[in-house]
């Protein structure tokens, strides 16, 4: 049976159970009994499918498994406890010691943390390039790299990456390419269709929806998923609560219409921040002027809910226009229907270098926008709230 994008949100994945329930069971178990000993050990040695322990075996996660990558059109995912473990999953499945690892640094502030100053300590090193410029991820290929890390609209300028391009550079040098695709989620881009060999998530911002659990994911291939990334898992632990995979399952189900409505919104606003006075420079890549809004198009089947924006004034100014908002929620999470602004200088970048950050793009007068799903009339009057409050320290 074939089904439609809307369908499969709402459908895939999902075995009833003999109560015949028509809303997915939660199972909050920590293990699962066996039958006999001969079946307990067939379950332990990988004889026999089923479950075994909740640490890697849950029936409630493995829906969430399934459905997710039946969105993402991959083989196979796994849940893991949030994004960064979905991350340090494959990076601990896929590298080991020698290897390299090139990564856009366009990405969430620990992300870039993350190979810097973590996986350097183990022997892993990483080169850091511009996510737009695809000479500069040649010009940084080793014989030792195993690994191509991209978050493509980058967090949190918008910018694009050519998935396409970077897979095909990848695979001619016998490395993989990873994608989060926490902005845009299947609903928007699918970045294995594209090349992509994994893609990552971070299912706390959009896949939930509504900003109650944490918890991520890794889709791809079902081999390496199995062999590479579940081993890992298994041993480590970095496991996804079955509540907060039902969560998840739950935010799934409306994943297609809210990604369609954050992007509406997003654009209005952005279109209107273009036209304010106030304003320097607004990132999104809906906007016509947007460097790659062309990438954009072709890859995304629309552009997010994430708008960027820059004011003059540096800091003082940028933490007047968060300060004076009285509606938009003050947090560096995103991807919830309630609006969230924050200055990613003194947030998610903000154990980020000085130095890496220009390098990044990130000012001190860039301010994220979340665009949540509240009155777009509403939205506006908060920021200009905001703007006409740092406009009076300048």
């Amino acid at each position: 049976m074939t089904w439609g994008d809307d369908t499969i949100g709402l459908r895939a994945g999902w075995e009833r159970t003999p109560e015949q329930e028509h809303s997915e069971a939660i199972f909050p178990t920590s293990s699962f009994s066996f039958k006999s000993a001969a079946e307990a050990a067939a379950r332990f040695s990988g004889d026999e499918p089923g479950n075994i322990y909740s640490r890697f075996t849950n029936p409630t996660v493995r829906a969430f498994e399934k459905r997710l990558a039946a969105m993402e059109g991959g083989e196979r995912a796994i849940g893991m406890a949030s994004g960064m473990a979905a991350i340090l999953g494959v990076c601990m499945g896929l590298l080991r010691a020698g290897d390299h690892v090139i990564c856009s640094h366009g990405v969430f502030g620990t992300t870039t943390s993350l190979f810097a100053n973590q996986l350097s300590r183990f022997g892993i090193s990483t080169t850091f390039v511009s996510p737009t410029d695809v000479a500069a991820w040649q010009a940084a290929m080793e014989s030792n790299t195993q690994l191509l890390f991209l978050e493509t609209p980058s967090n949190p300028l918008t910018e694009i990456s050519d998935i396409r391009a970077l897979a095909d550079l990848a695979h001619n040098n016998n490395a993989r390419l990873v994608v989060d695709n926490c902005f845009c989620t299947p609903a928007l881009q699918r970045p294995l269709a594209l090349g992509a060999d994994l893609v990552t998530h971070s299912a706390t911002k959009y896949l939930d929806g509504q900003g109650r659990c944490v918890g991520g994911a890794v889709v791809g291939d079902a081999k390496t998923l199995d062999e590479q990334i579940f081993p890992f898992l298994r041993t480590a632990g970095p496991s996804l609560s079955p509540f907060n995979a039902w969560v998840f399952l739950k935010g799934l189900e409306t994943l297609n219409l809210r990604m369609r409505a954050h992007s509406e919104q997003a654009a209005a606003l952005a279109e209107w921040l273009v036209a304010h006075p106030d304003v320097e420079r607004v990132h999104y890549s809906g906007l016509p002027s947007h460097p790659q809004h062309a990438l954009a198009a072709a890859q995304q089947s629309a552009f997010g809910g994430i708008v960027s924006f820059e004011v003059s004034g540096g800091r003082e100014a940028a933490w007047a226009v968060v300060d004076a908002t009285q509606m938009l929620s003050i947090t560096a999470n995103l991807g919830d229907v309630r609006s969230t602004i924050t200055h990613p200088a003194s947030t998610t970048h903000g154990r980020v270098s000085v130095e890496q950050r220009e390098q990044m793009g990130i000012g001190e007068g860039l301010i994220r926008i979340s665009v949540g799903l509240e009155d777009q009339a509403d939205i506006r009057a908060d920021l200009e709230r905001g703007l006409t409050a740092a406009k009076a320290k300048r």
